[in-house]
């Protein structure tokens, strides 16, 4: 399994096994980094321009999966950050509080941590995160956890979150002008 530069799990062999799709391709199936960002990559910027801009791991538009001649950990800027608000172990969904400093219950999880370059920098090479409660979370950074695991969420998150649910409804609930005010402070 695939581990941190501390030494613990990430909760999965292959970080690119749970990709979808890279943040940067358009749903034509082209590369938005080498149109937006070209300039920080001119070679990339010009060989994707060369080919216009079409994504080579992405390949026809029209075909299920990638069908492009590269992998997703061939292109140099491939990028996938989760952007569903709730647990990929448990389904736990995000409950934020407005206006609240309060720990979320959804945290993000680097799949991706140190290059692939064997020169032991620690930067992330490609980022491919997910988001996992923080119960979770915990689970797979200190145990053998995956995140493919069939797992419920702990008793503790549903309570937090049920909590949280309840003083949003309180925040919300409708209260009549006679309710706020008793029948001292009215004015006639």
């Amino acid at each position: 399994m695939e581990k941190t530069e501390a030494g613990t799990s990430v909760g999965v062999d292959d970080p690119y096994a749970v990709v979808d799709r890279c943040d940067y391709l358009t749903s034509e199936g082209n590369c938005r980094y080498a149109v937006e960002y070209g300039d920080r990559d001119p070679e990339f910027a010009a060989q994707r321009r060369s080919e216009e801009f079409r994504c080579p791991v992405a390949g026809d538009p029209d075909e299920p999966g990638p069908t492009g001649p590269w992998e997703w950990a061939d292109c140099p800027h491939f990028r996938c950050r989760t952007h569903d608000r709730e647990c990929v172990r448990c389904g736990l969904a995000e409950q934020r509080m407005a206006h609240d400093d309060e720990r979320p219950l959804l945290e993000e999880h680097h799949l991706s941590y140190a290059d692939d370059s064997g020169h032991g920098s620690g930067e992330t090479s490609h980022e491919i995160t997910v988001y996992l409660c923080r119960w979770c979370h915990a689970k797979v950074h200190n145990s053998w956890a995956r995140l493919d695991d069939d797992a419920n969420p702990d008793p503790e998150a549903i309570a937090e979150r049920e909590s949280r649910r309840a003083r949003q409804q309180d925040e919300l609930a409708f209260e009549t002008a006679t309710e706020r005010f008793d029948g001292n402070d009215r004015e006639d």
